[in-house]
């Protein structure tokens, strides 16, 4: 019943993340089951400390779990060599951080190319393709402004580029509104979702129930326990 719908899932299966040890220990995440529907928007919410950006990083190869399984395209992430996570993470992923995370003293075209660069791809195609992106998000009287010289906005939307550069089918997007006042916040979420409806997966972190409303599911996550999720309709999966 599910095998085509499983090749199109991001699939946890009690996911633990555990940080420190004995009584120490926190616990970050606890049996997180769960499927990310790929293609779509969907956004994670809760407050601060809930586990909801230690979830993401575990989609996004950042981090890996105490125990459990995480499942992309049929391929076990949490078995990968730190090699292959490092190249599933530059091919797959494009990452959108709250605070930017920009080379102040490189130029946007610079800022954007850089994932190319490390992947040592040639300047002429890598500025290219950065230049189209940039065309493409409003940005073509900044490609050679400094990224210090930009509106909080400007810097979002050269993030987006950036997290574009690679075409990964997966965009992580942890609270991307959360420096920006509610016009450029607006913005970022239209971009976004325009993004999700190209056929991309987009994941969205936030606390801000504004941004919700773009997303296409949502997931609630409380003290690291998943307390409200749309997957429950694939609850055959985790049998």
């Amino acid at each position: 019943m599910y095998e085509e719908e499983v090749k199109q899932m991001i699939i946890l299966k009690k996911l633990n993340k555990v940080y420190g040890e004995t009584a120490s220990a926190t616990v970050a995440l606890k049996d997180v089951d769960l499927v990310i529907e790929k293609g779509k928007f969907t956004a994670i919410v809760g407050k601060s400390g809930s586990g909801k950006t230690t979830l993401m990083n575990m989609v996004g190869a950042l981090d890996k779990p105490t125990s459990g399984s995480l499942t992309i395209d049929e391929v076990e992430i949490t078995n990968l060599t730190e090699d292959l996570l490092a190249s599933y993470r530059n091919k797959t992923i494009g990452f959108v951080f709250q605070s930017f995370y920009l080379e102040p003293t490189f130029t946007v075209l610079e800022n954007v190319a850089m994932p190319l660069t490390i992947a040592g791809v040639d300047r002429i195609e890598r500025e290219t393709k950065a230049k189209e992106i940039l065309i493409k998000l409003g940005l073509e009287d900044k490609i050679y402004k400094k990224a210090s010289d930009l509106s909080s906005g400007q810097k979002q939307r050269v993030c987006i580029a950036r997290a574009l550069i690679n075409d990964p089918e997966i965009i992580l997007a942890d609270e991307p509104t959360g420096n920006l006042d509610t016009q450029n916040g607006e913005e970022v979420m239209k971009i976004l979702k325009e993004i999700s409806e190209s056929g991309k997966t987009v994941i969205l972190v936030t606390h801000d129930l504004d941004d919700i409303k773009y997303a296409d599911n949502l997931i609630e996550i409380k003290d690291g326990v998943v307390s409200c999720n749309y997957s429950d309709r694939y609850e055959d999966l985790f049998k």
